[in-house]
């Protein structure tokens, strides 16, 4: 049996949030944020994103990544405390059980905006999960 990990009060609060404004890193060491949904899956933070964005390229490179709380559109609070983790890519079978987890944390609005994307798109984008660790 594995111990859990050690959670700073921060971390754990970050899953309770609507909206985090997740920082991911380019090989410069410049970051590049996006606001994003997030949710708790144990002791794990999840995040779903378009595989096809650019917080998975560069995800690729290096799994660190920072997070802060945030508005819909990005906005973070002067003050906001900036928390740092390890992001890790989940295997394609999580995918469902991990989307049941945001449906249950945002209800109504996760299947509308996923449908408003596939709408938008003109086709259903391929997802992957991160999952994200203290770091």
């Amino acid at each position: 049996m594995t111990n859990p990990l050690p959670q700073h009060p921060s971390f754990t609060a970050l899953g309770e949030e609507p909206f985090v404004s997740l920082s991911t890193f380019r090989r410069t060491g410049v970051a590049v944020s996006t606001p994003v949904w997030i949710a708790r899956d144990g002791d794990a933070l999840v995040v779903i994103t378009p595989e096809e964005s650019g917080k998975v390229k560069r995800l690729r490179n290096s799994g660190r990544v920072e997070m802060r709380p945030c508005s819909r559109r990005g906005a973070v609070e002067p003050d906001a405390a900036t928390v740092t983790g390890e992001a890790t890519f989940m295997p394609d079978s999580e995918t469902a059980r991990i989307a049941a987890i945001f449906r249950a944390k945002y209800g109504l609005e996760f299947p509308v905006v996923m449908a408003i994307e596939h709408l938008v798109a003109r086709r259903r984008k391929k997802r992957v999960i991160l999952r994200i660790v203290p770091g």
